[in-house]
Protein backbone atom coordinates (compact mmCIF):
# COMPACT_ATOMS: atom_id res chain seq x y z
CA UNK A 1 0.00 0.00 0.00
CA UNK A 2 3.15 2.59 0.99
CA UNK A 3 4.26 1.93 -2.39
CA UNK A 4 1.53 2.40 -4.50
CA UNK A 5 0.77 5.52 -2.16
CA UNK A 6 4.43 6.87 -3.57
CA UNK A 7 4.05 5.47 -6.78
CA UNK A 8 0.51 8.10 -7.21
CA UNK A 9 2.68 10.90 -5.42
CA UNK A 10 4.30 11.55 -8.80
CA UNK A 11 1.34 11.30 -11.12
CA UNK A 12 0.80 14.67 -11.28
CA UNK A 13 -0.64 15.21 -14.78
CA UNK A 14 -4.29 15.00 -15.81
CA UNK A 15 -5.10 14.15 -19.16
CA UNK A 16 -5.81 18.28 -19.83
CA UNK A 17 -2.30 18.95 -18.51
CA UNK A 18 -0.67 16.22 -20.80
CA UNK A 19 -3.13 17.68 -23.73
CA UNK A 20 -1.95 21.36 -22.79
CA UNK A 21 1.48 20.42 -23.40
CA UNK A 22 1.23 18.89 -26.43
CA UNK A 23 -0.28 21.46 -27.84
CA UNK A 24 1.79 24.30 -26.67
CA UNK A 25 5.06 22.05 -27.86
CA UNK A 26 3.08 21.83 -31.25
CA UNK A 27 2.73 24.86 -31.51
CA UNK A 28 6.37 25.64 -31.11
CA UNK A 29 7.46 22.73 -33.51
CA UNK A 30 4.84 24.41 -36.45
CA UNK A 31 6.45 27.57 -35.44
CA UNK A 32 9.98 26.74 -36.25
CA UNK A 33 9.55 25.03 -39.22
CA UNK A 34 6.86 27.60 -40.97
CA UNK A 35 8.71 31.26 -39.19
CA UNK A 36 12.41 30.55 -37.51
CA UNK A 37 13.19 28.25 -41.01
CA UNK A 38 12.79 31.54 -42.91
CA UNK A 39 15.46 33.10 -40.71
CA UNK A 40 19.41 32.78 -41.04
CA UNK A 41 19.90 34.02 -37.60
CA UNK A 42 17.58 31.33 -36.32
CA UNK A 43 19.20 28.37 -38.23
CA UNK A 44 22.47 29.93 -37.46
CA UNK A 45 24.21 26.75 -35.38
CA UNK A 46 25.29 28.04 -32.00
CA UNK A 47 27.60 24.95 -31.60
CA UNK A 48 27.76 21.31 -32.85
CA UNK A 49 27.47 18.08 -30.80
CA UNK A 50 27.93 15.20 -33.18
CA UNK A 51 25.62 14.92 -35.86
CA UNK A 52 23.28 17.36 -34.44
CA UNK A 53 23.87 21.82 -35.38
CA UNK A 54 22.54 22.96 -32.51
CA UNK A 55 20.36 26.16 -33.61
CA UNK A 56 17.42 28.02 -31.96
CA UNK A 57 15.40 26.28 -35.36
CA UNK A 58 16.51 23.26 -34.18
CA UNK A 59 15.56 23.96 -30.52
CA UNK A 60 11.75 24.24 -31.50
CA UNK A 61 11.81 21.34 -33.39
CA UNK A 62 13.24 19.61 -30.99
CA UNK A 63 11.05 20.45 -28.23
CA UNK A 64 8.09 19.74 -31.10
CA UNK A 65 9.18 16.12 -30.88
CA UNK A 66 7.11 15.95 -27.63
CA UNK A 67 4.10 16.45 -29.58
CA UNK A 68 2.87 13.43 -31.34
CA UNK A 69 3.93 10.92 -28.94
CA UNK A 70 1.32 12.98 -26.09
CA UNK A 71 -1.34 12.88 -28.97
CA UNK A 72 -1.09 9.50 -29.57
CA UNK A 73 -1.46 8.44 -26.05
CA UNK A 74 -4.04 10.46 -25.99
CA UNK A 75 -6.09 9.06 -28.31
CA UNK A 76 -5.65 5.82 -26.83
CA UNK A 77 -6.55 7.00 -23.36
CA UNK A 78 -9.38 9.07 -24.72
CA UNK A 79 -10.78 5.96 -26.49
CA UNK A 80 -10.60 3.97 -23.43
CA UNK A 81 -13.03 6.02 -21.54
CA UNK A 82 -14.80 7.66 -23.81
CA UNK A 83 -18.69 6.73 -23.57
CA UNK A 84 -19.36 7.10 -27.12
CA UNK A 85 -16.39 5.27 -29.43
CA UNK A 86 -18.02 6.25 -32.63
CA UNK A 87 -18.86 10.00 -31.96
CA UNK A 88 -15.19 10.47 -30.99
CA UNK A 89 -13.89 8.84 -34.13
CA UNK A 90 -16.87 11.03 -35.80
CA UNK A 91 -14.72 13.99 -34.57
CA UNK A 92 -11.36 12.79 -35.51
CA UNK A 93 -12.44 12.56 -38.93
CA UNK A 94 -14.29 15.93 -39.02
CA UNK A 95 -11.25 18.05 -37.91
CA UNK A 96 -9.34 15.67 -40.64
CA UNK A 97 -11.24 17.39 -42.92
CA UNK A 98 -11.42 20.64 -41.51
CA UNK A 99 -7.80 20.80 -40.90
CA UNK A 100 -6.64 19.52 -44.66
CA UNK A 101 -6.57 22.97 -46.34
CA UNK A 102 -4.67 25.10 -44.08
CA UNK A 103 -2.47 21.77 -43.34
CA UNK A 104 -1.69 21.93 -47.43
CA UNK A 105 -1.32 26.11 -47.33
CA UNK A 106 1.41 26.19 -44.73
CA UNK A 107 2.92 23.64 -46.36
CA UNK A 108 2.89 24.47 -49.95
CA UNK A 109 1.09 27.97 -50.01
CA UNK A 110 -1.30 26.31 -52.55
CA UNK A 111 -4.05 23.76 -52.05
CA UNK A 112 -2.47 20.33 -52.36
CA UNK A 113 0.18 18.58 -51.04
CA UNK A 114 1.46 15.52 -50.98
CA UNK A 115 1.10 14.40 -47.60
CA UNK A 116 -2.32 14.41 -45.02
CA UNK A 117 -2.26 16.02 -41.75
CA UNK A 118 -2.03 14.49 -38.74
CA UNK A 119 -5.77 14.39 -37.71
CA UNK A 120 -6.05 11.07 -40.52
CA UNK A 121 -3.13 9.69 -38.66
CA UNK A 122 -4.62 10.17 -35.38
CA UNK A 123 -8.36 9.08 -37.06
CA UNK A 124 -6.59 5.83 -38.50
CA UNK A 125 -5.37 5.21 -35.10
CA UNK A 126 -9.00 4.92 -33.73
CA UNK A 127 -10.31 3.29 -36.35
CA UNK A 128 -7.51 0.48 -35.89
CA UNK A 129 -8.20 0.05 -31.64
CA UNK A 130 -12.37 -0.38 -32.78
CA UNK A 131 -11.68 -2.82 -34.93
CA UNK A 132 -9.01 -4.50 -32.29
CA UNK A 133 -11.86 -4.27 -29.89
CA UNK A 134 -14.71 -5.32 -32.76
CA UNK A 135 -13.04 -8.25 -33.70
CA UNK A 136 -11.16 -9.96 -30.78
CA UNK A 137 -12.66 -13.01 -31.05
CA UNK A 138 -12.31 -13.36 -35.10
CA UNK A 139 -8.51 -13.71 -35.70
CA UNK A 140 -8.84 -13.97 -39.16
CA UNK A 141 -11.59 -10.31 -39.88
CA UNK A 142 -9.00 -8.53 -36.97
CA UNK A 143 -5.89 -9.33 -39.02
CA UNK A 144 -8.26 -7.94 -42.41
CA UNK A 145 -9.48 -5.28 -41.06
CA UNK A 146 -6.12 -4.03 -39.44
CA UNK A 147 -4.20 -4.40 -42.75
CA UNK A 148 -6.91 -2.54 -44.17
CA UNK A 149 -6.14 0.35 -41.92
CA UNK A 150 -2.29 0.50 -42.35
CA UNK A 151 -2.74 0.44 -46.15
CA UNK A 152 -5.20 3.32 -45.90
CA UNK A 153 -2.41 4.92 -44.23
CA UNK A 154 -0.33 4.34 -47.01
CA UNK A 155 -2.72 5.39 -49.96
CA UNK A 156 -3.59 8.59 -48.25
CA UNK A 157 0.35 9.17 -47.09
CA UNK A 158 -0.65 10.28 -43.73
CA UNK A 159 1.57 12.25 -41.27
CA UNK A 160 3.57 9.95 -39.26
CA UNK A 161 2.57 7.10 -41.81
CA UNK A 162 2.04 3.73 -40.37
CA UNK A 163 4.59 4.23 -37.74
CA UNK A 164 1.81 6.58 -36.30
CA UNK A 165 -0.91 4.38 -36.57
CA UNK A 166 1.37 1.13 -35.51
CA UNK A 167 2.82 3.48 -32.37
CA UNK A 168 -1.11 4.26 -31.21
CA UNK A 169 -1.58 0.10 -31.35
CA UNK A 170 1.59 -0.33 -29.34
CA UNK A 171 0.47 1.88 -26.89
CA UNK A 172 -3.16 0.41 -26.67
CA UNK A 173 -2.06 -2.96 -26.62
CA UNK A 174 0.90 -1.99 -23.59
CA UNK A 175 -2.14 -0.03 -22.00
CA UNK A 176 -1.35 -1.71 -18.44
CA UNK A 177 2.07 -0.45 -17.95
CA UNK A 178 3.77 2.90 -18.17
CA UNK A 179 7.13 1.52 -18.53
CA UNK A 180 6.20 -0.62 -21.24
CA UNK A 181 4.18 1.93 -22.94
CA UNK A 182 7.37 4.03 -23.21
CA UNK A 183 9.94 1.61 -24.17
CA UNK A 184 7.53 0.20 -27.39
CA UNK A 185 6.86 4.30 -28.05
CA UNK A 186 10.56 4.89 -28.62
CA UNK A 187 11.14 2.19 -30.70
CA UNK A 188 8.50 3.90 -33.54
CA UNK A 189 11.55 6.70 -34.00
CA UNK A 190 14.48 7.02 -35.72
CA UNK A 191 15.83 8.82 -32.45
CA UNK A 192 14.30 7.52 -29.51
CA UNK A 193 16.01 9.95 -27.84
CA UNK A 194 14.15 13.05 -28.76
CA UNK A 195 10.88 11.31 -27.70
CA UNK A 196 11.91 10.47 -24.43
CA UNK A 197 10.42 13.92 -22.78
CA UNK A 198 7.25 12.89 -23.78
CA UNK A 199 7.01 9.53 -22.13
CA UNK A 200 8.24 10.85 -19.16
CA UNK A 201 5.31 13.22 -18.96
CA UNK A 202 2.90 9.99 -19.68
CA UNK A 203 4.55 8.52 -16.49
CA UNK A 204 3.05 11.44 -14.31
CA UNK A 205 -0.23 10.99 -15.65
CA UNK A 206 -2.78 10.16 -13.17
CA UNK A 207 -5.76 8.81 -15.37
CA UNK A 208 -7.71 11.96 -14.28
CA UNK A 209 -9.70 14.21 -16.97
CA UNK A 210 -8.67 17.56 -15.95
CA UNK A 211 -9.94 20.60 -16.67
CA UNK A 212 -11.27 20.55 -20.19
CA UNK A 213 -14.96 19.03 -19.26
CA UNK A 214 -17.01 21.77 -21.01
CA UNK A 215 -18.00 21.29 -24.57
CA UNK A 216 -16.70 24.83 -26.03
CA UNK A 217 -13.30 24.12 -24.42
CA UNK A 218 -12.90 20.48 -25.51
CA UNK A 219 -13.62 21.52 -29.59
CA UNK A 220 -11.37 24.82 -29.24
CA UNK A 221 -8.60 22.09 -28.49
CA UNK A 222 -9.51 20.23 -31.29
CA UNK A 223 -10.27 24.03 -33.60
CA UNK A 224 -6.85 24.87 -32.76
CA UNK A 225 -4.63 22.50 -34.76
CA UNK A 226 -6.53 24.31 -38.03
CA UNK A 227 -6.28 27.63 -37.15
CA UNK A 228 -3.01 28.08 -35.98
CA UNK A 229 -1.32 26.48 -39.33
CA UNK A 230 -4.16 29.71 -40.68
CA UNK A 231 -2.12 31.97 -38.32
CA UNK A 232 1.23 30.73 -38.67
CA UNK A 233 0.96 31.26 -42.50
CA UNK A 234 -0.53 34.23 -42.77
CA UNK A 235 2.36 35.69 -40.68
CA UNK A 236 4.92 33.86 -42.97
CA UNK A 237 3.39 35.70 -45.84
CA UNK A 238 3.29 39.01 -44.05
CA UNK A 239 6.87 38.83 -43.40
CA UNK A 240 8.41 36.99 -45.94
CA UNK A 241 5.33 37.12 -49.11
CA UNK A 242 4.65 34.20 -49.51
Amino acid sequence: MEQTTDKRKYQILSGSALKLIAVITMLIDHTGFVLLSQMKWAVTPFFIIGEEKISLYYIFRLVGRTAFPLFCFLIVEGYIHTKNKVKYGERLFIFALISELPWDLVHTGTFLYEKQNVFFTLFLGWLALYCIEQFKNNKYCLLLTLVSVLAGGLLINADYGLSGVGLIIALYLARGSRIIQGVLGCCFFAKPWKVMPAFALTGLYNGERGFIVSKPLKYAFYAFYPVHFIILFILRYIWFGY
